[in-house]
């Protein structure tokens, strides 16, 4: 089942104190992905709220994942969900926010380190390896000396918000094409645009 099946996760912090925030805008995309398919996230024993679905008849199996858990308690509900599905890491895409890339910016990524990021460092801890792709979903830099960690989890400005849906909907392009085109070609088509 593994090789036709992958588990697309978005990041976040449960609840909605937090739902907004610019460091839940993983799990915005995944409500974009879930709508796209008709998909009902409900609650899963891995601490995550998932469903599956495909995104054409026949084609390969997403399941799709939100964590319960808090950002920095991320790996345990992605570890479990992929040892539930018997999904391999190099078919895990895990979509976060990203202050290295600037806002409105979609990048696609396979490996590398976790550059700070708690959600990342805590899921290559729990699989054991840095072996998955990532959607990383431009946020851009704190203003001034605002602190990074007030500054993720803050919503986003109004006028942020004005263009968000449509950078949600270009990272869920992403997600679908790394499934239907495989991760090289959607590295070209999304990383090729400075």
């Amino acid at each position: 089942m593994s090789e036709n099946s992958y588990l697309v996760v978005g990041l976040g912090n449960p609840g909605p104190d937090y739902s907004a925030n610019r460091h839940n805008v993983g799990q915005m995309v995944i409500s974009v992905l879930a709508d796209r398919l008709g998909a009902n996230l409900k609650a899963h024993k891995s601490l995550a709220l998932a469903a599956e679905a495909r995104l054409f008849p026949g084609g390969p199996k997403l399941i799709l994942a939100k964590s319960l858990g808090y950002m920095n308690n991320s790996g345990a509900p992605v570890s479990n969900l992929a040892k539930f599905y018997s999904i391999k890491p190099d078919h895990i895409i895990v979509i976060h926010d990203e202050l290295d890339i600037p806002a409105e910016t979609v990048r696609v990524k396979f490996s590398g380190g976790h550059g700070g990021h708690n959600g990342l460092r805590d899921i290559i801890s729990a699989l054991g390896t840095n072996d998955f792709a990532r959607i990383r979903v431009g946020i851009g830099r704190p203003p001034g000396h605002m602190d990074t960690a007030d500054f993720v989890l803050k919503d986003f400005s109004s006028a942020e918000r004005k263009n968000l849906p449509v950078t949600l909907e270009i990272a869920a392009d992403a997600a679908e094409a790394i499934v239907k085109d495989g991760l090289a070609n959607a590295q070209q088509k999304f990383n090729s645009t400075e």
